[in-house]
């Protein structure tokens, strides 16, 4: 039996100079977050690890700056403003399916992980609910754990943990984190159906969140036995699951299984992986894993990007040399992909910012990241069609991007192109 304590007790496990983890995304334990941040006048240099979080993070604040230290592995939009403010925060740059391994070497070595667990089943076994992500390794390593038992998390399959292994549990009843779902515009629609036309009956696909993801799912009702295996996915695989489009009859690891790493949306999703024993939620070292990606037959590897150049260079965490999100799981799937037995790795970008500036650019901005190279990269969609620049010479795929850029910036880009290769 799990002996329940005050998340203010909890959290005095906490020490000055510990190292402490916080569980992802919609597992947030935003309960214990404020407790630990209640105590912030007791604590001097605890160094806070995470990719995305939700929540209010005040720990990144310059309030605290003597308090604590954030060295996040994905610059969220609720730490946006302190890291590029040089508040509070440091961006880790690192590839998603590499974090688990800097726990398990030791190069991070966790004092306490706080995390949002389920209630533990008959036998003892707790959910890590919607993300098992890095957060599986953290359990792992971590010396001690503070778990947050909530009822309403859902119960998922693929990675758990004993309560036997709890240092300091606290029941708190919390309503999960949703995404907001709005509709998408005619540029994502058009930038869907690209893509969409790119899918044959029997891939496997990598989906992100956001509009133009959710684009490319609501036209693929037509499709025929497709299977998941991805980083994170979010509403808008539900329905075509259900429709029977998404069986995983062709997938070479866990055929017919759902295998995600995390999972972020409305209810909506968190009822359908509530106590789904098809969908699997596993640890991003395996599921970001290039080669296990690759086993599966024709995956098609779907991601965004903030600019391009004309050589193919996609940089998709930083504007300029500020920071904006983060390397994530892109290079792992674009790769993954590109392995995969027929497989198609697409970087998906709206031609134009809201401003009007072309997004696909001679240079790249100054300080701006490389995260997929132009050695790396395949499909480049736009709401104007696609280009394919593998294999194809600088020049050659100038061309090909120019043609798929906006008709405004086009006469401009091809004059760049001749001072650039001719």
């Amino acid at each position: 039996m799990l002996k329940y304590v005050s998340a203010a007790e909890a959290v005095q496990l906490i020490k000055s100079d510990d190292k402490v983890f916080i569980h992802s995304a919609a597992a947030t334990p935003e309960y214990l977050v404020q407790a630990m941040i209640g105590r912030a006048s007791e604590l001097r240099n605890v160094n806070i690890y995470h990719i995305h979080t939700e929540g209010n993070c005040d720990y990144a604040s310059e309030k605290y700056a003597e308090n604590f230290k954030v060295h996040a592995f994905f610059n969220g939009s609720n730490i946006r403003h302190a890291k590029n403010n040089h508040v509070g925060a440091s961006y880790i740059p690192i590839f998603l399916s590499d974090i688990p391994h800097l726990f398990y070497n030791g190069k991070v070595q966790l004092d306490v992980a706080m995390v949002q667990l389920t209630p533990p089943d008959a036998h003892g076994m707790c959910s890590l609910g919607p993300s098992v992500d890095v957060t599986i390794s953290a359990l792992n390593t971590a010396k001690k754990i503070i778990a947050q038992i909530n009822p309403l998390l859902p119960r998922t399959f693929g990675e758990q943990i004993h309560f036997s292994k709890i240092t300091k549990a606290v029941l708190h009843e919390a309503p999960l984190f949703q995404s907001k779902i709005t509709e998408n515009s005619k540029v994502e629609m058009a930038i869907g159906h690209n893509i969409a036309n790119l899918i044959e009956d029997g891939s496997t696909l990598q989906l992100g969140i956001g509009n133009i993801p959710n684009a490319v799912l609501s036209i693929l009702g037509n499709h025929k036995d497709l299977g998941i295996h991805t980083e994170m996915f979010s509403d808008g695989i539900v329905d075509l699951y259900k429709r029977g489009v998404i069986t995983g009859r062709y997938k070479k690891k866990h055929p017919r299984k759902i295998v995600s790493s995390f999972v972020i949306g409305t209810q909506k999703v968190y009822d359908f992986i509530n106590d789904n024993t098809e969908v699997l939620l596993l640890d991003c070292s395996y599921t970001n894993n290039p080669t296990i990606i690759s086993n599966n037959p024709k995956v098609v590897a779907v991601n965004s990007a903030i600019e391009i150049d004309l050589s193919g260079q996609v940089c998709s965490d930083s504007i300029g040399s500020r920071i904006y999100s983060g390397v994530g799981g892109q290079m792992d799937f674009i790769r993954g992909a590109a392995l995969s037995a027929g497989g198609k790795p697409i970087i998906a970008i709206p031609s134009k910012t809201s401003n009007g500036e072309s997004k696909i650019v001679p240079f790249l901005k100054p300080g701006a990241g490389v995260v997929t190279t132009r050695a790396h990269v395949h499909y480049i969609v736009t709401e104007y069609g696609h280009a394919n620049l593998h294999g194809l010479t600088l020049e050659e795929r100038s061309k090909a991007l120019v043609s798929i850029a906006a008709p405004e910036h086009r006469e401009w880009l091809e004059k760049k192109f001749y001072e650039l290769w001719v």
